[in-house]
């Protein structure tokens, strides 16, 4: 259907959205439909593109996901799953985390031949396809999704690769003067402080904190949170299979969205339960707007996801009198603005690093792990002891499928 529409042409189109105001309410998916025109190829390449894609980069991303969600960890003589393992490494005890990161980058290593090749066939798949398309640049097809300007990228990655020194280099110098050390291991860069709150927060008081946090702001934004924990729509605890990390599944308007989390009771879960949440808000606000309307690019949608989260972060700093948590909850929120903002654009960086080096041929597992230290030098500073085992950790965080999101929402911070 898209390829029949954009080769319609633009004074058609302009005409038949000022004689019909019904059509000319999908103005601005029309338009968004045709900035993809100039990529389009005619109709047997595009068919061939659609049904070899379900064996190309979509079975590629698959088998990765499987293969991290199947992974299992010896940690103390105890098999874990990999979202309980990365759980331990904001463990307050020291031995935890290191004993965590440990096993992290053992099985990462034992999976390293797989996850090399994963990532040399994406990025070449990603290749042909832009190739063939005529993108001019590797990244041009994300920012096409995400409606974004190259630009905007581009001025904002150097902004933020700029300012380095300023945010990641001097708070983690500062970290490791809290720790009385003159550089943190590897394991130690999520660490909690002392005096942080380590309570556990059991299901019904995180829902209780994150709706009270929303109700301050607006009784409606709570009232549309509410079903996600009565109507069973979030999917909480790890499980055997599952993937790490949380999300939120829009699925379609005539339908509600679904919470997908890890949740193990710290307050950084609680977090991001209310990060989620503020996606499924607003993915139910946006379903009044119809199948083609509704659905938002990223740079919109994360905007959403960050307001709820920061909503309950201040509910919960403003109810804590300990100066010393106070401090503590405030050190934690600077690491996880770091984590959003200095991270997703060096995730941003190195990907574009291995993309453009995947064009000179096939790239080893060694290549990938200096590429990935660079950019992790680069962007954490020297504060960081990066400990052995570190350098495969690239394939826990990206198997480029097909660019690492950059969340360009994070102008708001």
């Amino acid at each position: 259907m898209n390829l029949r529409l954009n080769r319609i042409e633009d004074s058609v189109l302009e005409k038949a959205f000022e004689g019909d105001a019904a059509l000319a309410r999908y103005r601005p998916w029309f338009e968004e439909l045709r900035k993809a025109k100039p990529y389009q190829l005619e109709d047997r390449v595009e068919e061939l593109f659609h049904d070899k894609s379900t064996t190309g980069f979509s079975a590629w991303n698959r088998l990765y996901d499987e293969t991290l969600a199947a992974l299992t960890l010896d940690v103390d003589g105890e098999t874990l799953s990999l979202e309980a393992t990365l759980h331990r490494l904001s463990d307050r005890d020291a031995k935890t985390r290191e004993t965590a990161f440990h096993a992290i980058s053992k099985v990462l290593t034992d999976n390293a031949r797989l996850l090399t090749h994963i990532t040399n066939v994406l990025a070449k798949d990603k290749e042909i396809s832009d190739r063939w398309r005529g993108y001019g640049d590797i990244a041009d097809s994300r920012h096409l999704a995400n409606s974004v300007e190259r630009e905007v990228v581009d001025a904002l990655q150097s902004a933020v690769r700029e300012a380095y020194p300023r945010l990641s280099h001097r708070y983690y110098k500062m970290k490791a003067k809290w720790f009385g050390q003159e550089k943190l291991n590897a394991w130690d860069r999520n660490a909690p402080l002392p005096t942080s709150d380590d309570r556990v927060f059991d299901w019904e008081t995180a829902k209780t904190t994150v709706l009270d946090a929303y109700g301050q702001f607006s009784p409606k934004l709570a009232e549309l949170a509410m079903p996600f924990f009565d109507g069973g729509w979030i999917d909480a605890p790890t499980g055997k299979g599952k993937l790490s990390g949380a999300f939120a599944h829009p699925t379609v308007p005539s339908a509600h969205p679904y919470l997908m989390l890890n949740y193990m009771g710290r307050a950084r879960d609680v977090m991001t339960l209310a990060h989620e949440l503020g996606h499924g808000v607003h993915q139910r606000l946006a379903a009044a707007q119809g199948p083609l309307l509704a659905n938002t690019p990223l740079t919109l949608a994360e905007t959403a996801s960050v307001f709820g989260e920061m909503l309950t972060f201040r509910s919960i700093l403003d109810k804590t009198t300990d100066n010393k948590q106070r401090f503590a909850l405030l050190s934690s929120k600077v690491e996880d603005m770091l984590n959003t903002v200095v991270r997703q654009i060096a995730f941003y960086t190195f990907e574009r690093e291995v993309h453009l080096a995947r064009r000179k041929g096939e790239l080893r597992t060694e290549e990938i792990n200096a590429l990935w230290m660079d950019v992790q030098r680069e962007s954490l500073g020297d504060a960081i002891e990066f400990n052995e085992g570190y350098d495969v950790f690239w394939s826990l965080h990206s198997a480029l499928h097909p660019l690492t999101v950059l969340r360009l929402c994070l102008c708001v911070w």
